[in-house]
């Protein structure tokens, strides 16, 4: 690498505000911040290689779990729920990257049509559904009416109400009919989805990101716990259990997503070097988060996360 000659020219050699590097003057404190920030990118960019290689010995073992549901033709679902800029799409991404296009889909469903509005809930979901052998990820799901319509008024109380009564019964049947599913929830803090936000409010490269929801979220975060609690309480159970993602480390909740979609099917020549083990501070069960959210409930009065 080059060398700088830094020199003071006639300035104070004990604390100088500017410095030459070759004829070009340049203010020392401001040369000192960029040269910083210049190594937390450096820095940033090295550690986010690492991340992207640590992941793919099990995007390697998603390409296999893959070819064994399509051997025994089976099904499989995997729904990702959780809050606006939680790390879902994030997710997603890793877990397909490899995997073969033809045996697996993206469903992110945008506002129902007005024919959809005057079928039953369920039905433009079921029209998604898998083929034998093939995968289907919901980039948000039929959960959408558990959590965001109620909250926002895109649903009436007799239609949340009637979905709550009828989802588990809806994904039992699922199960009893051969399929494997995989309920994920991404569980972000408040401070992180706030820096996420602000992020996507500056980078023109995410701005499309960000909605009117995305907007209201900070300011509704108290009534989407709310959900959050109600949904979990009332649709997790021990043939359709859900799965809650700690979601603050964006590397972590992608390795732990995989683990957990891996470790919920016994796929032929799994690589045993491999550590399949979740981090119990970063995967939490449906049951532990529910028994976590009333301690905070009498603890403190109130949800806090």
């Amino acid at each position: 690498m080059k060398k700088i000659k830094l020199e003071t020219k006639k300035m104070n050699i004990e604390n100088p505000e500017y410095v030459y590097i070759g004829d070009r003057k340049v203010n020392l404190e401001k040369y000192i911040k960029e040269h910083e920030e210049l190594k937390i990118k450096a820095n940033k960019a090295l550690n986010s290689r690492d991340e992207e290689k640590n992941l793919k010995p099990y995007q390697a073992e998603l390409i296999k779990m893959q070819q064994y549901l399509e051997n025994i033709n089976k099904k499989m679902i995997v729904l990702f729920e959780g809050r606006d800029a939680a790390g879902k799409g994030g997710t997603i991404r890793r877990v397909i990257r490899y995997m073969n296009e033809k045996h697996y889909r993206v469903v992110a469903l945008g506002k129902p049509s007005d024919v959809q509005k005057t079928q039953w809930f369920f039905q433009k979901y079921i029209e998604q559904l898998p083929r034998g052998g093939e995968v289907v990820l919901f980039d948000r799901s039929w959960y959408n009416r558990a959590m965001v319509e109620p909250i926002f008024g895109f649903c009436s109380d007799k239609e949340y109400e009637n979905f709550m009564i009828g989802v588990k019964t809806f994904e039992q049947d699922l199960v009893r009919q051969d399929t494997n599913l995989v309920k994920l929830y991404f569980s972000v803090s408040k401070d992180e989805q706030a820096k996420r936000f602000e992020r996507r409010k500056t980078d023109p490269l995410r701005q499309w990101k960000l909605s009117e929801i995305d907007v209201q979220a900070q300011e509704r975060w108290d009534d989407f716990t709310n959900m959050k609690y109600e949904m979990l309480k009332n649709t997790h159970a021990s043939e359709t259990p859900w799965t809650i993602i700690r979601s603050d480390n964006k590397y972590l909740a992608r390795l732990s997503a995989m683990k957990v979609i891996l470790n919920s099917i016994d796929y032929d020549n799994r690589d045993t070097s491999l550590d399949f083990t979740v981090d119990p501070e970063i995967v939490i069960s449906g049951a532990r988060e529910i028994e976590l959210m009333e301690k905070q409930r009498i603890e403190k009065g109130k949800f806090t996360d």
